[in-house]
């Protein structure tokens, strides 16, 4: 269980195990995008077999998504698309907390170009870092719990904090834009953080320089 550090691939942190672990066969457990931390289980050897049980399973999430600003990717690595000023005055805790029953429950999601998803045989990420944007079909997923709470960033800008859990598929990212378009001032993903997958806490997690030391 390793407790996947900022600015690494899912892939990368699982070749630093597999070749410290000296293991044949490897294979994780739902990616983890280089700008997101935390909860990514491992297999190695014949336990690669049972990795569908935590790809299947829900997960909880803490996000922070910086309001008045949208950008390409949908977080904090796309370049700025849009600014808009945020009203304060608006996003009281009634608001948000209608916004919140919106968002909770079965719910609909058009993936976003930046992400693994196939079209054609090929990612979508491809297409997109070739400038182009193709048709995507919204996608079903269900979001078990949802929790907003107005916040601030490092340099004291607008932001909402949401601990989201949610079945397979979802897209933290594109959530954030969502709840920002409702807002209507718009939304980017600038942190965050996996705490749990399928009932595994971030607090059993080992990061790789302790794997290292053992």
């Amino acid at each position: 269980l390793i407790d996947k550090p900022l600015g690494m691939t899912s892939n990368q942190a699982l070749q630093k195990a597999k070749w410290l672990l000296r293991a044949e066969k490897a294979g994780h457990t739902g990616t983890l995008d280089p700008l997101a931390s935390g909860v990514l289980p491992l297999c190695f050897g014949a336990a690669t077999k049972f990795s569908q049980i935590q790809l299947e399973a829900p997960k909880t999430y803490e996000a922070v998504a910086l309001l008045g600003v949208t950008t390409s990717t949908g977080d904090a690595e796309g370049e700025v698309l849009e600014r808009k000023p945020v009203d304060l005055a608006a996003l009281g805790p009634e608001r948000l907390a209608a916004v919140q029953a919106q968002f909770t429950g079965p719910i609909r999601q058009v993936p976003p170009m930046h992400s693994a998803l196939k079209k054609d045989g090929k990612a979508l990420y491809e297409y997109a870092r070739a400038g182009l944007t193709v048709e995507r079909a919204p996608r079903d997923v269900t979001i078990h719990a949802l929790n907003l709470a107005l916040t601030q960033t490092d340099q004291a800008q607008a932001a909402i904090k949401m601990i989201v859990t949610c079945s397979k598929g979802t897209y933290i990212r594109t959530l954030g834009e969502d709840i920002g378009a409702v807002l209507g001032c718009g939304a980017h993903l600038v942190f965050l953080r996996r705490l749990d997958t399928g009932g595994i806490g971030v607090q059993r997690c080992l990061t790789l320089e302790q794997l290292e030391a053992l």
